[in-house]
């Protein structure tokens, strides 16, 4: 994993058998999912009240962490960026796609949430323009890790959908059947690449969420279910 050769960042991508469910607001006891984030911030070697997450609502809006963010109160976003070390930034998932952005040169991080509303908003424009903004970022110093979310293979999306989103990303659509399947993270590969994000500074995990149940949460495949995370600090 390209991330992996840097020293002064921890990442991690979870799954439902490490770290659990991680979401407060599927319906899981609020205690359970405390004890979780402990479990989960006591095996990664973080502070788990120093972590920030997000109220995410589908939307391309990024939060710029502050001295008043903490891990009981969640901003409002699908984007998170910090230049602040021991700061751990997580992204929740279960189906839609985790992306985390570290800049290797300005020494500052962000995470995302990708849905089809924010993938259709250019979220990664976003969070890549307001690395830019606070800490001077340059795209080609900007490596890109994706997680595991829903593939084209499991992503069935109505016809309204395909008739409101072809004409721009009617390249990522496939028709089976009569039936139209989204690729998201081939809109999301090439957004990254138009931002100027080298093609070898992307990975990809490349896995199915719905295809693979026993180790991620599908909100497609099991409906109410857990949420897995994405999870980036600077050392």
């Amino acid at each position: 994993m390209k991330f992996d050769r840097f020293t002064d960042i921890f990442y991690q991508f979870t799954t439902r058998n490490f770290g659990a469910n991680l979401a407060f607001h599927v319906g899981d006891d609020i205690s359970t999912v405390q004890a979780n984030h402990l479990f989960l911030a006591t095996n990664l070697r973080y502070n788990k009240d120093a972590l920030i997450h997000m109220k995410q609502i589908h939307s391309n809006i990024v939060h710029v962490v502050s001295k008043q963010d903490n891990f009981n109160t969640p901003p409002t976003c699908d984007a998170l960026v910090t230049n602040k070390k021991n700061i751990p930034l997580m992204v929740m998932v279960a189906d839609c796609t985790p992306i985390l952005f570290y800049d290797s040169t300005c020494k500052a991080i962000g995470v995302a949430h990708a849905g089809r509303a924010g993938t259709f908003d250019n979220i990664v424009a976003k969070v890549i323009e307001t690395m830019q903004k606070e800490y001077g970022s340059k795209a080609e110093n900007i490596f890109v890790s994706i997680g595991s979310a829903i593939g084209v293979c499991c992503y069935e999306v109505g016809s309204e959908i395909y008739e409101q989103a072809k004409e721009k990303f009617g390249y990522a659509f496939e028709v089976k059947e009569n039936k139209y399947y989204l690729d998201i993270n081939k809109i999301l590969l090439f957004q990254l690449q138009e931002c100027g994000i080298k093609e070898e500074n992307i990975e990809n995990e490349g896995i199915c969420t719905a295809c693979n149940t026993q180790e991620y949460f599908s909100y497609r495949a099991e409906g109410k279910t857990g949420r897995f995370a994405g999870i980036l600090m600077l050392k």
